[in-house]
């Protein structure tokens, strides 16, 4: 599945051509996925947060917002301090490739919006992830 998001990203940004790709990229918008019950940061999310600051870092001046999100698959209390773990991974991540922490924001939102719903009680890997924007909306 991060394979295929990278791809869809990249597959964007070719469409619209070189001129295009810088301008979406300088308010982008990415998704990172993590494994069960860890904030890791694997090979495949080290690369999407690469590409992630260097567009920052490009376009520098906007508010960065970083969304924690967790599966269903533990209590709501453990779930949003899965959530919270990840967020703050992505966020020193991003401050370490040079994105200023006076940007950046966290929020985390444990398992009140998956992006698949589910019963409680399942793991899913889609909702296990942390959501970065940038540029325009990601004051709120």
């Amino acid at each position: 599945m991060r394979r295929v998001l990278a791809l869809t990203l990249l597959s964007v940004a070719a469409a619209v051509g070189p001129a295009q790709a810088q301008s979406a990229a300088a308010t982008g918008s990415y998704m990172i996925f993590f494994p069960w019950n860890e904030p890791r940061i694997d090979q495949d999310a080290a690369a999407m947060l690469d590409n992630a600051a260097a567009a920052y870092i490009q376009s520098p001046g906007g508010a960065v917002r970083i969304s924690g999100h967790s599966d269903r698959s533990g209590p709501a209390a453990s779930n949003r301090r899965s959530a919270a773990a990840r967020a703050e991974a992505v966020r020193a991540y991003l401050a370490g490739r040079g994105v200023p922490a006076g940007v950046m924001s966290v929020a985390t939102f444990g398992e009140e919006r998956p992006l698949i719903a589910t019963e409680d009680g399942v793991r899913e890997p889609q909702n296990r992830r942390v959501d970065i924007l940038f540029g325009a909306g990601s004051e709120r």
